[in-house]
């Protein structure tokens, strides 16, 4: 059992900050990437962060020069630095891990169950 657990979200004012942490736990073999996608009501979720087990981080264009990955491999965590919130960043932020939870298994990915972050005044 993964499990992958969300927090940081919240109400901001456009303008603001927030951070998102994320926890992997469980039966982890080796986790090869990290990352945060987003789903605003109506929309497909998409990517707007990830980074892998060397450091190579990729951002999405829309949150380019205002959010920012970065990872704990020695805990398992990745965190989502979000600043200059605006009104369309509103959606449910995911992590996401893509990792083996052993040896002989295919890799495969696990969600978080998902955090609001809402970006009004």
């Amino acid at each position: 059992q993964v499990q992958l657990v969300e927090s940081g979200g919240g109400l901001v004012q456009p303008g603001g900050s927030l951070r998102l942490s994320c926890a992997a736990s469980g039966s982890i073999f080796s986790i090869y990437a990290m990352g945060w996608y987003r789903q605003a009501p109506g929309k497909k979720r998409e990517l707007v962060a990830a980074i892998t087990s060397d450091g190579s981080t990729n951002h999405a264009d829309s949150v380019k020069g205002r959010f920012t990955i970065s990872r704990d491999a020695a805990k398992d965590m990745v965190y989502l630095q979000m600043n200059s919130l605006k009104p369309e960043d509103t959606a449910v932020y995911y992590c996401n891990a893509r990792m083996k939870t052993l040896r002989w298994v295919p890799t495969d990915d696990y969600w978080g169950q998902g955090t609001q972050v809402t970006v009004s005044s």
